[in-house]
């Protein structure tokens, strides 16, 4: 027995090292970590070494990877923000409705004629592989830093859809091992299931608001008492709600997660940073334990048909239902191309298939037990390696990666710049170097690196070789003419913006070419036009939020060669263009000015209606 147990414990500390070795890959090739863990488990698995297989665990292999995934489902809803599912939350609802319905019934239909198989077989394999999960979509996102709509869109679409799949999946197989087929009764199933996951998750997250803001957690250990508490709660969240009702615990976490995400509580960041060491360690262990179980024989016994369901997974449905639920929506062609090549599938229907087929084998139903794997781990290896793999050059073949707006001091000018930006839907990575300031700005809500923002590898880090925008913002004028200097010499971004505290050093700054920003007459020329012109200045101080102001390139084919008198009447309400730059001089066009490609028009007006116009003039954006 000591043997087997100190077998176990070499095994699992084995998977873990390589679990850790595979992230520092992936950071360095800047390939999502899945795709070496999968690679790792299938080399450790008995088809290659013979390191892990089906009875290295013993009976305690599903237990161990309920409990993973729990983790893993409650770190990826904990970092899920309402205020990002704002930025389109009409093309988030469809896909997680008519999205999940195209994939599910696709994919049943798919099953069913290619494999032959009966139509409760399908339907329990097209189940699973509508999930695509925060286990795949998050270390993608890790090292495909997308805009935040398309971020929000596939992160939800993977929180939630990972819930449906799951409880759906288990309905569909009661209703094949009970002989359940009145569609009344499987829809009570779902219904209760559904139901005491959400139930059971806000109770536990109600009882871990009130234990962290009304509980003595003992001043100096207060940090590490939350966060022991909040994993507690989420593994208790979990084994209840499943112990009531199989697989409602991950509804019950996903619930929990998604509430103490949303809700100011003490310790958020340490809670966070906490949750996600533990989800790397976790998630390691549950992608090399599980493809460490393939069979290659199975996959063989399902032969092309597999690859022609998987083709039609990835290829067809996928992009369709992409297409039907952000049609109409903010994402321009590119994002909805890269949201249709990357949807690869996860843990939940790998752990949850390999759980069924056993019960199917121990049932005698041998031949659906193998098309079950044998579909989900194809399908699940196919996208995860292509997809996933390919995720970066997917992207920037695509051109949607936004160019990154890097602000050095997240101190209060920093954040209320951040906050602007970020509300314009550009990408902002904040630089701070005090701790203090880094958790007062990640509690807000912000991307912060920390480091040191003269030091030319955490420039790096934080994305200055794909910086469009470099700020220097601290509170002192050294350290801001030192990050120009580094960033101009090292990193050669389109724009270099610096804060100037003393107003004498605002030469130094012009003579290296950096446009500064004194503080001092930044407030006396604000002053000074309140008082002169306080109807513009009470209108200018809503830029932002119910006025905005946008400088954009034409690009539209529809508008080169029009003139202006032409174009305003087309442009949305309540918006125009105020001016034209073009080869370097600025000009209040006239009625009968002609717009040309390359032009940089600032556009003026209400929020909303800027930010339509800036479609209209550059449909690319």
């Amino acid at each position: 027995m000591a043997g087997a147990d100190g077998n176990l414990i070499a095994v699992v500390a084995a998977i873990i090292a390589i679990g850790v070795i595979a992230q520092i890959l992936s950071d360095r090739f800047q390939v999502p970590s899945v795709v070496f863990l999968i690679a790792a488990g299938i080399l450790l698995g008995p088809e290659v070494l013979g390191v892990v297989g089906p009875d290295s665990f013993g009976s305690a292999l599903s237990a161990i990877v309920g409990l993973s995934v729990a983790i893993i489902v409650f770190e990826g809803a904990f970092h899920l923000r309402i205020q990002k599912l704002r930025e389109a939350p009409t093309a988030t609802l469809k896909l997680v409705t008519i999205g999940a319905g195209i994939a599910l019934i696709g994919t049943a239909t798919t099953v069913r004629f290619l494999l032959s198989t009966s139509w409760d077989v399908a339907f329990l394999v097209g189940a699973l592989l509508v999930a695509t999960g925060p286990t795949v979509v998050t270390p993608i996102l890790e090292v495909v830093p997308v805009r935040d709509r398309v971020e929000a869109a596939l992160e939800t679409e993977g929180i939630v859809n990972d819930v449906t799949a799951a409880i759906l999946a288990v309905v569909i197989f009661e209703a094949i091992t009970a002989g359940i087929t009145q569609p009344g009764a499987l829809l009570q199933l779902f219904i209760e299931r559904l139901g005491i996951g959400l139930l059971i998750g806000a109770v536990v997250a109600a009882l871990l608001v009130y234990g962290l803001q009304y509980i003595d957690l003992s001043p100096g250990n207060a940090p590490r008492n939350a966060r022991l508490l909040v994993l507690a709660g989420a593994l208790v969240a979990y084994g209840t709600a499943d112990f009531i009702a199989t697989e409602a615990g991950i509804a019950a976490v996903a619930t929990a997660g998604i509430i103490l995400g949303n809700i100011d509580i003490p310790y958020e960041a340490d809670i966070s940073a906490f949750k996600g060491d533990i989800t790397l360690i976790v998630l390691s262990f549950v992608f090399i334990a599980l493809a460490a179980l393939l069979e290659f024989e199975i996959l063989r016994t399902i032969g092309l048909p597999g690859l022609g369901i998987t083709v039609i997974v990835a290829l067809v449905l996928r992009p369709l239902l992409v297409f039907i639920s952000t049609r109409g929506n903010r994402f321009n062609a590119g994002e909805r191309l890269f949201m249709s090549l990357v949807g690869p599938r996860g843990i939940i229907p790998a752990s949850v298939a390999t759980l069924f087929a056993i019960e199917l084998r121990d049932a005698g139903m041998n031949q659906a037990a193998n098309i079950l794997v044998g579909t989900v781990f194809l399908v699940i290896l196919i996208t995860v390696v292509a997809e996933g793999g390919f995720a970066r050059q997917i992207a920037e073949y695509l051109d949607i990666i936004p160019m990154r707006v890097i602000v050095v001091g997240g101190g209060t000018v920093g954040r209320a710049l951040a906050d602007r930006l970020e509300d314009r839907g550009e990408n902002v990575v904040l630089i701070e170097q005090s701790q203090e300031t880094v958790e007062v700005a990640r509690n807000e809500g912000f991307t912060v690196h920390h480091g040191d923002g003269t030091d030319t590898d955490v420039l790096a880090s934080a994305g200055g070789d794909s910086a469009r925008i470099v700020v220097g913002a601290t509170g002192d004028d050294d350290v801001n003419l030192l990050v120009s200097q580094l960033t101009r010499s090292k990193f050669d971004p389109e724009t270099i913006l610096a804060r100037v505290n003393n107003p004498d050093n605002a030469e130094a700054f012009e003579d290296l070419g950096v446009r500064s920003i004194s503080t001092a007459l930044a407030t006396a020329q604000a002053l000074d036009n309140y008082i002169e012109r306080p109807a513009m200045m009470d209108w200018m101080g809503e830029i932002g939020y119910s006025g905005d102001i946008q400088e954009i390139e034409v690009t539209s084919e529809n508008l080169i060669g029009r003139p202006i008198r032409d174009v305003g009447p087309e442009l949305p309400p309540d918006s125009l263009i105020a001016l034209v730059k073009r080869n370097g001089n600025i000009r209040v066009p006239e009625a009968d000015f002609t717009l040309e490609h390359g032009d940089q028009v600032t556009i003026i007006g209400g929020r909303d209606e800027v930010r339509d116009a800036i479609r209209f003039i550059h449909p690319d954006r």
